[in-house]
C-alpha cells in the first residue's frame, strides 16, 4: 500500500455525520494523524484508505 493512499482523506460531509460509537458524541478530525478524535471516550479511531474505522478494537487509547 502507498503512503498516498494511506493518508487519503475522508469526505469532508460524511465527517460532519460520524459520532463515537461508544459515546454517540462528536469527534474531531486530526489531519496529521489521519484519525478521528472522541475527547470523552479517549479514543482514536483510524482512518485507512479514506475510510474511517469506527470500532471501539480498533481504536486507540488517549493517554491523560
Amino acid at each position: 500500500m502507498s503512503k498516498e493512499t494511506e493518508t487519503r482523506q475522508p469526505d469532508p460531509k460524511m465527517l460532519e455525520l460520524l459520532v463515537c460509537p461508544q459515546t454517540h458524541g462528536p469527534l474531531v478530525y486530526d489531519r496529521d494523524a489521519n484519525e478521528l478524535i472522541s475527547k470523552k471516550a479517549k479514543l482514536a479511531f483510524p482512518i485507512r484508505e479514506g475510510v474511517p474505522i469506527m470500532l471501539v478494537d480498533e481504536a486507540r487509547r488517549l493517554d491523560d
